[in-house]
């Protein structure tokens, strides 16, 4: 008596390399980078030198730090709109304290740093504890940080800008760590770019060989059912929020300590900026399904075009242009790639 042979178990079914790659997140991002460097490598030779590569990469580290942090919160469900404000805040902090109240550049970041945290803390404790959306608690925190951030500049200067940090104990130190260039083939390139691989590095290993990194998915996707199953639902919101706040700080500190100067008014506006590098990158509006990886590239592509428009001698302006073409290419790609991905493990 023959038996007609078992039917493959789904769960285990294999899945070729190519349709891996295709539902991965950050396969739009690629593709996108891949066009962009092209598009502007065949028009400008300054755009594809050593030099060129340099120019484009400074401007996708600072926005790549803030990108990858962003990612993993709109992965986990949520938006911070004081994410741009935030690191202006934490700039001016340390430049503040260090040419007004004698603080050397090391404490005076380290102040930064733990007031960048308690908001990180607040917007996520207030969001957790409320149920509010977190885009009107965030929006609320970055009216306050805005008020905040040119009310007591002005007070303490009489103008919206700190300047000197040059001067302040510490600051060589401080500045070759962070805001310092290394030399490679006969080119410059920041400091910004190491630390900038380095976030970049540290989150895509936490969301795929970590138990937080399930976390994260998990309350993203469905909160109610993360819960049910013992996710620690708030703690890991809560813990998100405040890495966008040190990834906020980390930036402002590079930015104050690059210039040895902050305006009141710097980051406002970027947080938009950060989330549209998180979309060309993978993540999904609704959460759930994101990649910091593609997140990285999403700013690689603004750091591109910002630098390959005026290298072409183009209108700036085009720069907002291609801004609002690239979310809305991203946000139909990855709403398409999700498709796939859902049908293929179903």
């Amino acid at each position: 008596m023959t038996t007609a042979p078992a039917e493959a178990d789904e769960r285990v079914a294999h899945v070729g390399l190519a349709r891996r790659l295709l539902i991965r997140p950050e396969l739009g991002a690629v593709v996108g980078l891949v066009a962009v460097f092209t598009f502007f490598a065949s028009q400008s030779p300054v755009f594809r030198s050593p030099a060129g590569i340099a120019n484009w990469l400074d401007p996708a580290a600072t926005l790549g730090i803030m990108a990858v942090a962003v990612a993993l919160l709109m992965i986990g469900g949520e938006f911070d709109l004081s994410a741009g404000v935030l690191t202006g805040t934490s700039g001016l902090i340390l430049v503040t304290l260090a040419t007004r109240f004698g603080f050397d550049v090391w404490s005076a970041m380290l102040v930064g740093l733990i007031v960048a945290l308690a908001v990180g803390f607040a917007n996520g404790m207030i969001v957790t504890r409320t149920k509010l959306p977190s885009f009107i608690v965030t929006l609320g925190t970055f009216l306050m940080l805005q008020g905040v951030n040119l009310g007591v500049t002005k007070a303490i200067t009489g103008t919206v800008q700190v300047s000197g940090l040059r001067r302040a104990e510490g600051y060589d130190g401080a500045a070759a760590i962070f805001a310092g260039t290394i030399h490679i083939g006969g080119t410059s390139f920041r400091v910004a770019i190491l630390w900038w691989i380095l976030v970049t590095a540290v989150a895509t290993w936490v969301l795929m060989r970590t138990r937080p990194g399930n976390w994260i998915f998990a309350v993203g996707g469905n909160e109610q059912a993360a819960r049910a199953v013992g996710v620690p639902a708030a703690r890991t919101k809560i813990a998100l929020f405040m890495t966008t706040a040190f990834a906020a700080w980390l930036v402002g500190s590079i930015l104050a300590l690059r210039y040895t100067s902050v305006q009141a008014n710097i980051g406002i506006g970027q947080e938009f900026i950060y989330i549209i590098a998180a979309v060309i990158g993978g993540c999904l509006l609704t959460g759930g399904y994101g990649s910091a990886i593609g997140a990285a590239f999403g700013a690689v592509i603004f750091g591109m075009a910002d630098k390959g428009i005026v290298f072409l001698g183009w209108d700036a302006d085009w720069f907002t242009f291609f801004l609002g073409a690239m979310l809305l290419l991203a946000t139909l790609a990855n709403r398409l790639v999700r498709r796939y991905a859902e049908e293929v493990k179903h």
